[in-house]
């Protein structure tokens, strides 16, 4: 599909918000220009990035979802951490949690950076049969943070191994 193609099969749905997810979006060269045109055409628009990407090219008025990976993830050290810096008001932080040790680290990201207040918000999600939910909301009221802990909604909707959704 052509960039023109794309803009115009959202259009059709006549939805004010879209959001650009699935695999890394940063990694497709016209997402810049597919970003700005929806902005452009009075959509909101949001991207969900994995953070390995830099987002310093993602055209301001876009909010960006951001995830921070985790060490149960195996992926820390493709974290970007110049993204941190380009964060602002309106964007959203996630970190996927699957245990206490991944819990520190974000804990840890989260007041060092003062993600809370320069953020709309930070979110802690608990991988799915990994870590309990319960668990995740105990720690985080414990230590007084100023986090949403998020489950993995479409794991509950759809089956866990169910991908693309």
């Amino acid at each position: 599909m052509s960039l023109d193609e794309v803009v115009e099969r959202v259009k059709a749905f006549e939805c004010p918000v879209v959001e650009i997810t699935g695999g890394e979006p940063l990694l497709q060269k016209d997402v810049y220009p597919l970003m700005q045109r929806l902005l452009d055409s009075g959509k909101t628009v949001l991207i969900e990035t994995g953070g390995h990407r830099s987002i310093a090219n993602v055209p301001a008025g876009v909010i960006r979802i951001m995830d921070i990976k985790c060490p149960g993830s195996g992926e820390t050290d493709k974290n970007d951490p110049g993204n941190i810096a380009h964060l602002n008001g309106r964007d959203e932080v996630k970190f996927v949690i699957a245990d206490r040790i991944d819990y520190e680290f974000a804990r840890d990201i989260v007041v060092r950076e003062r993600l809370c207040s320069r953020v709309n918000a930070v979110l802690f999600s608990p991988v799915h049969g990994e870590l309990d939910a319960r668990q995740l909301s105990e720690w985080v009221i414990a230590d007084r943070l100023d986090v949403r802990v998020q489950l993995q909604v479409h794991k509950y909707i759809w089956s866990p191994q169910t991908r693309g959704v």
